[in-house]
């Protein structure tokens, strides 16, 4: 019998800096229940779907830096988001700033969540791969990513649900092949991932120009070498004149797109996504433990990478 997950990415326009959690959690509701009307079981949200992407900002006051983050999952402002889920019969994944005190610190974590169809958490990431700065830099908006993050420190997991074993990443780390390759190892067969992606992310013209392409790229790329669905969903459109790109994709393990978002606002795209059409890929192409040649990559590592020396 086919395993078929409903799936549903929702696309967000911009989030103003000044708008409240509140109001944020009601157009997640809306998007969910829409999500829901066209047969959705699950729904992938985007990264720090609960706020404007404030690290475009150099916020010295650590209240108000304190004040973008979650303290609890759920808290009192996005528990009506679990009850809806749990109503409706709706899984989700969720990208939120998380705050927490381990270790005896206070720790600051890009991260998501998976949750079912009770509206029970079934698992957690912190985000890996973070891009941009640690200090301001002279540009219109910054990318403080590091500033306010610390990477991830759970690693690539995998989780059963929905039928199948889920895997979540969110926005950098759908370019670097690692991210799929260690959740496909463990037999990834659907990738969530949230992403908020300026159009001038690198100050290269030539590069950023081309911020789309690498978008799909990298989704792309991921889903077929790892035999997974993949779903990438935005946050797009100009959020307090940050121009941000859109192309919210479900993806197949054939690396085709089977839906994409053609708004930069609120969007839902949905797909009928079949998780055995992954398992056809990883029985042929990519049967890892047929063809794939870890020794390789051991040599590699004994050598510590190096490459000779230039002649002189």
């Amino acid at each position: 019998m086919a395993r078929i997950v409903h799936a549903a990415a929702a696309q967000m326009g911009p989030i103003a800096r000044s708008e409240t959690r509140k109001d944020t959690v009601r157009r997640l509701v809306a998007l969910m229940r829409e999500a829901k009307g066209r047969g959705a079981e699950l729904v992938v949200f985007t990264e720090l779907a609960l706020t404007t992407f404030f690290p475009r900002w150099l916020i010295e006051d650590e209240a108000e830096l304190d004040s973008f983050y979650e303290k609890e999952m759920p808290g009192p402002e996005t528990q009506p988001l679990f009850d809806e889920a749990k109503k409706l019969g709706v899984g989700f994944y969720l990208g939120y700033a998380e705050l927490v005190v381990e270790d005896g610190r206070k720790r600051r974590f890009n991260t998501s969540i998976l949750v079912d169809r009770s509206g029970a958490i079934i698992g957690k990431y912190r985000k890996v791969h973070l891009p941009g700065f640690a200090e301001p830099q002279p540009r219109d908006h910054q990318h403080l990513e590091k500033r306010y993050f610390e990477p991830g420190n759970l690693g690539f997991q995998v989780w059963r649900g929905f039928g199948g074993v889920m895997g979540m990443c969110i926005c950098n780390d759908r370019r670097w092949p690692e991210t799929y390759r260690v959740m496909g190892l463990q037999q990834v067969e659907m990738v969530m991932l949230g992403y908020n992606t300026p159009y001038n992310h690198t100050g290269h013209p030539d590069i950023d120009s081309l911020t789309q392409f690498h978008n799909h790229l990298s989704m792309q790329a991921g889903a077929y070498q790892n035999a997974t669905w993949v779903i990438g969903t935005a946050k797009c459109g100009v959020e307090e004149g940050s121009n941000m790109v859109g192309q919210s994709a479900i993806i197949a393990p054939s690396g085709e797109i089977v839906a994409q978002a053609v708004s930069l606002e609120d969007e839902i795209i949905t797909a009928r996504c079949d998780l055995d059409l992954g398992k056809r890929y990883r029985e042929t192409i990519f049967n890892f433990a047929k063809h794939r040649e870890p020794e390789a990559y051991r040599l590699i590592v004994e050598r510590k990478g190096a490459v000779p020396p230039p002649e002189k």
